[in-house]
């Protein structure tokens, strides 16, 4: 059952902080995003939730099977996590809620190299939770370069 917990409830938190960055942007994302000039490989607004329930899912399996490991860098790891964890709510505030893409822009890099550090850290011992990161860390590339499309054109 521990086990278990370890890692159901890392996803719940995962989609808990999902669900409250998008309170935040949901306004944004119906009034402002639109009017701004975007690359034509933004993908459909529809991609963005789906992206994100699985990005959110496998965070939390990540994170879930390092807590259920016997790692002594379980710690560590555990905290690189909640790291990367509040840039990725943060860049939600700053880019939508503040409508401000160069906070945004600052805020994604961190976030990047966060998400990197954490996912090269694990993957010596926890290769899966490295893994699990893959998607992420694929979909950043994607976001940041949107952030930097909009700050330069907007």
């Amino acid at each position: 059952m521990r086990k278990f917990l370890y890692i159901i409830l890392p996803i719940i938190i995962c989609f808990l902080v999902r669900f409250t960055a998008s309170y935040f942007q949901s306004e944004s994302i119906q009034t402002w995003y639109p009017t701004l000039s975007k690359p034509e490989i933004t993908p459909p607004n529809i991609a963005f939730p789906i992206a994100w329930s699985i990005i959110y899912l496998c965070m939390g399996i990540s994170i879930g099977l390092i807590l259920n490991s016997k790692e002594k860098s379980k710690k560590n790891l555990t905290l690189l996590f909640v790291i990367q964890l509040f840039f990725n709510f943060t860049w939600s505030i700053s880019f939508f809620y503040l409508q401000n893409p160069l906070l945004g822009f600052i805020n994604i890099i961190l976030l990047d190299i966060a998400v990197l550090y954490y996912a090269f850290k694990c993957y010596p011992t926890q290769k899966m939770s490295g893994v699990l990161f893959v998607p992420y860390i694929l979909w950043l590339i994607l976001a940041t370069y949107l952030n930097a499309y909009i700050l330069i054109y907007n």
